[in-house]
């Protein structure tokens, strides 16, 4: 078989078309050897692979500086609505060749780096700044590349979500110092450096509530440059770093401590250490809270600045009324965490700027929206009074005020009803008393909105149902995308090529050209051009799993693929059922032939979340009696694919053939996965969850391989009662699994070792995971039908990936912008900073 193309000759044959930009490879090859001079120490002439990898960010971060200073002092002369998008889960990375790509600079890099004859040096380096991609960092890249004026704000960690090693097929977290080496990409900037109050006591005066004997934390901005895609507009994604200010603890100095008074400077520092790995999942920690009200805090005294002084280099107010505050801002709830944005914005207008509190609620109302990210009870946020009474006391009265006037009104609207009152309340009772930040969210917003269109209607359903009766207005849905810049171009140029052969090259920018593809459904060229793309694909990721996993892979198997962070509603287990069936079948019949397949898992699991690490335990003991059964050979392979992130993922994702994504109906709010595995070529095996829906509709139904129960089924089943023995003894199949899991088939050493899992899915399984298999299995037996019959196989591929468009993250920001922003997206080409402007 002829030996698949590098990316690097991918990327060569793309810019012929000019998709990757050809610039001046000669200029990029002065600027980078200069920035390798200065990169390298006096008493040192040998530079490492990572002196490269600085010297190339730094050059193409020269390219960025320009557009990026030009594109601000746009947005200050032309003074557009700002819209802010406040998460405390992005953390970018991994920017170079995103950088590259946007400004059309990808080509010539990498022929400046060819002739340079350092690519090699490189290549060990691309697993550098990983990025946790939490829609944040596809938003900001759509929301520039749309030219909106928008900021990202969140917390600058110095430690990411950890980094996981498996150790005798357990997961063991280990920190992942993303910062140790310094980040090429950021700029600190002391001059914008904010205090954070926290602790304290609230005096009632005459002149109003004074909240005062604080303990300060300064928020100190780092701002990292977030280029559009060949528009030259750059925004800004500001991250704020906890300092301790210099008298922190000062009274210690008093009594001769002063070491110990420089110790506990951590104290405050400890705010922006860690990013908390708990996914859907709500752990009630001070310091969380800490972090919460850090991010806001700095970032709404950011924004009011730069409302009151919008005039390009002026530092002094502009602006003193606050009228037209919700016409020029505009800010963006993603998820709860930032929820303390509304009564630190109440707090700053009625308390600082003197605004009375009926104008300052209705600004507040109309400049902030909600996005919700889940419906499991568990992952909602409630946090205990008494510890917004101890660090956040005047946020407590505010909250109180704003439930007090909340529930005056419900009652007027439904007398004596006291039931919905309690429902409704911001303040849940109980011991102890507790804070629901969804609701404050839901009151304090004038829009509401879920990420997929089944999510946004189990919203108003069910979590909010009483708020959508008063205010249906207010509730929206926006279903997720993806950047199809870094989740096509990037991380597949092969497929990207052959599209833009077809098509030309303005999917880039409008994803839904790529329903032009429809036309080439039967051209038999095309049809063998994506099968090549994707076994090329599938070839690569065999050879890097061989090295990494010393596991033989048969790269004709169908690659079978679930990544995403372990959760019961997620159903790995469900996944497990069906190697360990498929495991059973190919033993009793070894002389069948079997479709042969390559089963891959990947993800975290919550440092303190006992049955998603024994779910990963489970899997690595599958994995480890299947791989070493003679009998078994290829034709069935295990793997868990140990610290799943961005750089692994772009190396998956292009190889898939199947993608699960198979969660009970009801749980997942939308996902982004699913899409990703669709724009690159991978058929879909999944329930009705999430925007598993939708891709479906774009695409048919048949052209998924959709199982299972829908939402009412589940919902009826919750009437009825969920009994598991029922399918365990009808099933003989599943009944089989189920004794293996239990006698210790898979765990010789340790018999009861699964004893949780099985007790689990026997007694008190939420997520109904009997329920699904028999209808999964038979799905997986069409699966191998198909994968029989390659061309109908791979005109179904060509049919999912050119009904992906809607699935451009481009897509959800424009309807962001439009209705709940009150903003419109811009072609405007800002002028780069080599031409002259008007």
């Amino acid at each position: 078989m002829a030996k698949p193309l590098s990316d690097h000759d991918r990327r060569k044959q793309i810019s012929v078309r000019g998709i990757a930009g050809l610039g001046d490879v000669v200029e990029i090859k002065k600027s980078f050897n200069r920035h390798l001079h200065f990169t390298l120490v006096k008493d040192r002439n040998v530079a490492t692979p990572r002196d490269y990898y600085f010297a190339l960010a730094h050059t193409v971060r020269d390219h960025l500086v320009g557009r990026w200073i030009r594109t601000q002092q746009y947005y200050y002369e032309k003074d557009p609505k700002r819209v802010y998008y406040l998460s405390l889960e992005f953390y970018m990375g991994r920017t170079l060749q995103n950088t590259m790509i946007n400004l059309g600079l990808q080509n010539a890099c990498d022929e400046a780096i060819y002739q340079v004859r350092i690519r090699k040096y490189l290549q060990p380096l691309r697993h550098l700044h990983t990025l946790h991609c939490s829609g944040g960092a596809c938003f900001l890249d759509s929301l520039a590349t749309l030219g909106l004026a928008a900021y990202g704000y969140g917390i600058r960690y110095e430690f990411g979500i950890f980094n996981q090693k498996i150790s005798s097929g357990w997961q063991v977290e280990e920190a992942d110092d993303w910062l140790r080496y310094g980040n090429p990409w950021e700029k600190a900037r002391p001059e914008y450096m904010l205090p954070v109050h926290f602790y304290g006591r609230v005096e009632h005066t005459e002149e109003g509530p004074k909240w005062v004997d604080t303990q300060v934390v300064l928020a100190m901005p780092y701002d990292t440059p977030v280029p559009g895609y060949k528009n030259n507009t750059v925004n800004t994604m500001r991250l704020w770093s906890a300092k301790a200010p210099n008298d922190f603890q000062l009274q210690k100095f008093n009594v001769g401590d002063y070491i110990q008074a420089v110790l506990d400077r951590n104290l405050a520092e400890n705010i922006s250490r860690v990013l908390y790995p708990n996914d859907n999942f709500f752990e009630g920690k001070e310091l969380r809270l800490k972090q919460e009200y850090f991010v806001v805090a700095a970032t709404l005294q950011d924004i009011i600045r730069r409302f009151k002084s919008s005039k390009f280099g002026c530092r002094d107010p502009v602006r003193t009324s606050y009228e037209s505050f919700p016409d020029k801002v505009a800010i963006q709830l993603n998820d709860t965490h930032p929820a303390l944005a509304i009564p630190e914005l109440m707090r700053i207008l009625v308390d600082v700027e003197k605004v009375s509190w009926e104008k300052a609620w209705e600004i507040t109302s109309k400049t902030c929206a909600y996005t919700n990210h889940t419906v499991l009870p568990e992952a909602l946020e409630r946090w205990p009074v008494y510890m917004f009474e101890k660090l956040l006391p005047r946020h407590l009265e505010i909250i109180y005020e704003i439930n007090h006037r909340h529930l005056d009104r419900i009652a007027a609207l439904y007398p004596g009803d006291n039931e919905r009152l309690r429902r409704m309340s911001l303040i849940e009772e109980g011991d102890p008393k507790r804070i629901n930040m969804a609701h404050l969210c839901v009151v304090g917003s004038h829009a509401v909105n879920g990420v997929a269109r089944i999510h946004s209607e189990i919203v108003k359903s069910t979590v909010f149902k009483d708020f959508h009766d008063v205010e249906p207005e207010k509730f929206q849905n926006k279903t997720n995308g993806i950047t199809p810049r870094r989740w096509l171009l990037l991380c597949n140029p092969g497929l990207a090529d052959i599209i833009a052969e077809k098509i030309g090259e303005e999917f880039m920018t409008d994803l839904f050209q790529l329903k032009k593809l429809l036309d080439y459904i039967d051209n038999e060229v095309f049809i063998r051009d994506v099968a090549k793309v994707k076994q090329e694909n599938k070839q690569k990721l065999a050879a890097y799993l061989e090295k990494e996993y010393k596991v033989k892979i048969n790269p004709e198997s169908i690659f079978d693929i679930q990544v995403k962070r372990i959760h019961e509603y997620k159903r790995q287990l469900l996944n497990c059922l069906h190697i360990i069936t498929y495991y059973n079948r190919i033993k009793k019949e070894p002389n069948k032939k079997f479709v042969p397949r390559t089963i891959m898992i990947g993800g975290k699991a919550a440092p303190g979340y006992h049955m998603a690490k024994m779910i990963i335990k489970l899997i690595t003991s599958v994995a480890a009696v299947v791989n070493n059964d003679p009998v078994v050979g290829d034709r069935l392979k295990v793997i868990f694919l140990e610290n799943y992130r961005v750089s692994l993922a772009e190396k998956v994702i292009p190889a898939a053939d199947l993608s699960e994504q198979i969660s009970t109906a009801g749980t997942e709010a939308s996902g982004t996965g699913n899409m990703k595995f669709m724009l690159n070529g991978a058929l879909t095996i999944g329930t009705m969850d999430g925007a598993n829906v939708e891709m479906a509709e774009e695409a048919g139904e048949e052209n998924l391989f959709i199982f299972g129960m829908r939402v009412d089924d589940v919902e009826a089943m919750d009437r009825k009662g969920y009994n598991a023995q029922e399918y365990y003894d009808r099933l003989p199949e599943l009944r089989q699994v189920m004794d293996q899991i239990r006698t210790g088939f898979f765990s010789p050493q340790k018999p009861e070792l699964f004893k949780d899992i099985v007790n689990m899915l026997m007694n008190h399984d939420r997520f109904k995971v009997f329920a699904d298999y028999e209808a999964y299995i038979s799905c997986q037996e069409k699966v191998n039908e198909l994968y029989k019959n390659p061309k109908e196989w791979t005109k179904k591929v060509i049919r999912n990936i050119a009904a992906s468009g809607k699935f451009s993250s481009d897509r959800t920001i424009s309807e962001y912008a439009r209705e709940i922003w009150g903003v419109e997206p811009s072609a405007v080409k800002i002028p780069p900073p080599n031409e002259p402007r008007d």
